[in-house]
Formats: structure tokens, sequence, C-alpha cells
């Protein structure tokens, strides 16, 4: 589908006097942020990488359905507002993550009929997109459609939003959110399409079945979101990735790497060598995808290792719990790592230079 009227990520200009990811990014023709939540307003240094570095911002928790309204009846819009208004100030562009997700259904959600889930859902879409017409440059409009365990018809996701509309619920969400908003690209998001497990490898079936289905019935899809949490232990295989990736840019989809970070758990406890591996997979990963057109947006999820996912999954014992996770391009101190090197380095070997 053809991008709206007017359509326009974000300057492509480098902020003078500075080497920064943004700008390394931006002479590639790639728009470079990363994912946000509230520790960049309690914590000033972590806010002055976003500030250097970053171009877009993305919207860590604070549009998901559960936080943003915990009940039915009461919206909790502040995070959201000040991250928005953040990004605004520091003339960043903004991608609301994720409209509608059927992982994280709050339970009065749950407790409600299939008719009343319905109601919820467009009246859901209309006043968030609504809300913030104009101001959002891209919707993850759905986030993660597939997950091979649940079952269901072309290893669609369960959930609430399935359960009430069937595999329509993706069409829908996009036609409601393109009528609320016409200026906003809207995205399509999925995680593990860049492993070549048999998750990786449903999950890619998924969308190109999905995204054929879209296209064919005129759906509003402008982008394909591609999360990129690399996950070094597992089976992959960067070239087929990209030549997956490369089939949706031909149909005249644009892509997006929204969630890049490295699971470092498999790599030595040695911090020197393991941010080493970590930063070679982040450059052979990058470089293949880059090398396809269409890429136009690499967002980490999150800036610094404190702030990972990974360390609050660590810290809750999911992980290897005697270390602290390293899997993004600044270290606890705020220093740039390996990774950061590698990014640049891919960004660079784009550009030509």
């Amino acid at each position: 589908a053809a991008l709206p009227a007017g359509w326009k990520l974000a300057s492509t200009s480098a902020r003078a006097g500075e080497e920064d990811l943004g700008a390394l990014a931006a002479r590639a023709g790639i728009v470079y942020g990363a994912s946000a939540a509230g520790e960049i307003f309690s914590d000033a240094r972590y806010r002055q990488l976003y500030e250097r570095h970053c171009r877009i911002i993305t919207s860590d928790v604070a549009l998901k359905f559960d936080w943003l309204r915990p009940q039915r009846k009461r919206w909790d819009w502040l995070p959201a507002d000040r991250l928005l208004a953040f990004a605004e100030r520091n003339g960043m562009r903004f991608r609301g993550h994720a409209l509608i997700w059927n992982e994280n259904a709050p339970k009065w959600l749950k407790k409600l009929s299939l008719a009343e889930i319905r109601r919820v859902f467009d009246e859901h879409i209309d006043t968030v997109v609504g809300r913030y017409a104009g101001r959002i440059a891209v919707w993850d409009v759905v986030n993660e459609p597939f997950w091979p365990g649940h079952g269901n018809p072309h290893d669609m996701r369960g959930g609430p939003w399935y359960e009430a509309f069937g595999p329509s619920y993706v069409e829908r969400a996009f036609r409601r959110a393109h009528a609320a908003d016409p200026k906003a690209a809207l995205a399509l998001n999925e995680a593990h399409c860049e492993g070549d497990d048999e998750v990786g490898q449903r999950n890619r079936a998924g969308m190109k079945w999905l995204v054929g289905e879209l296209l064919d019935a005129d759906v509003p899809v402008h982008a394909l979101g591609f999360q990129g949490h690399l996950q070094p232990q597992l089976p992959f295989n960067d070239p087929l990735f990209a030549e997956f990736l490369a089939g949706f840019g031909q149909a005249g989809l644009r892509l997006h790497i929204t969630e890049l970070d490295v699971n470092d758990e498999a790599y030595p406890d040695a911090v020197e060598r393991r941010d080493a591996l970590v930063a070679r997979r982040y450059h052979a990963f990058l470089k293949s995808v880059l090398a396809v057109p269409q890429v136009e947006m690499v967002v980490n999820w999150q800036l610094a290792d404190p702030y990972s996912w990974y360390a609050g999954l660590a810290r809750k014992g999911f992980l290897n719990f005697r270390r602290r996770p390293r899997p993004l391009p600044f270290d606890e101190h705020y220093r740039r790592k390996s990774a950061w090197f590698a990014m640049a380095r891919a960004f660079r070997e784009r550009r030509g230079t």
C-alpha cells in the first residue's frame, strides 16, 4: 500500500559537530532510535543518550493496552503524553507501540463477552489513534500476530482479539487505525522471523500468508516491523532473512528493524570476549539486512544494558543470574561498547564510506 500523503520519517541531516548513531544512520538513509520508558525522566545521563543518538523513539510500555487502560473506564495517558512531548521537544519522530496485541490484555477485558470485546477493540483504536492523530509517525498496529504454540490455523496467536474476530482482527485494526489518522504510517510488527529454528520458519511462513492477504484486500499496511531480538544460541541464517525481507520490499512495503538487541546468555563470562561476540552478531545481522534497499529504520530495544528487558528477566531469575546481560550498544556507565562500533560500521558500510 502506498504511504500516506506527506509521509516523512525524519530529517536525514546530521546534527552538526557530532558523530552519533543517529547521524551515521541518517547518512546511510536509515532512521535510528530506541524504545524508551519512564527511566529517561528519572535518569538524566540516560536521557542524554537519547537526545544525542536517537532520531525516533518507540514507546516501550506506555501505549500498550494493559498500561494505558488498567480498568475499562480508566485511561492513564500521562506516560505516553510525556514521552511523546519529549520526542517532539527534541525533534524526534515517534513510533506508537503496540496498538493491538493478544498478549497484554488486562483481567477486566478477559471477563467480557465476545460482543463487548469487539466493542472495546473498536473503541480502543478510535480513541488512542484519534488522540494522537498527526503526532505519531508510525504505529505498530498489530504486534506479534503469530505463535505456533497456540495451535491455531496459519499459526496465528490466540487471545481475546483473535477469539472475538478470528484472523480478520488484523485487517479490522489497520482499517480503523487508518480512518482515525490517515497521515500515520501503519506497520505490522512480528518477532522471531530472523531466527531459522522451527518458530522462525513458521512465523516467516505466517507473515508471507498474512501480508499477501492484506495486500490483496488493499488494506492500508505501509510497513513491516521485524523485532530483531537476536538469539545466537538458536539457528539463524542472515542471508535467508535478508532474502525474506527483500520479497516484501519488492512488493512495495517499507521495512523496519524495531526491537534490536542480542541475547548474550550463551556467550562466555569474560566481558571483553562476550562484548566482542555480541558486536559480531550485531554487525553480521545488520550487514545482511541493510543490503535490502527498502530497510529504512533500525530501533534498539532500549539503549543501555541496565534498562534492557533482559536485565529485568535476569533479576527475576529467568536468565543466567550470575552475571548481568550486556545486549545493547551502551554499558551500565553509558559508555559505548563494541556493539556501538559494530552498528556504526554497518551504517557506514551501507553508505559506502
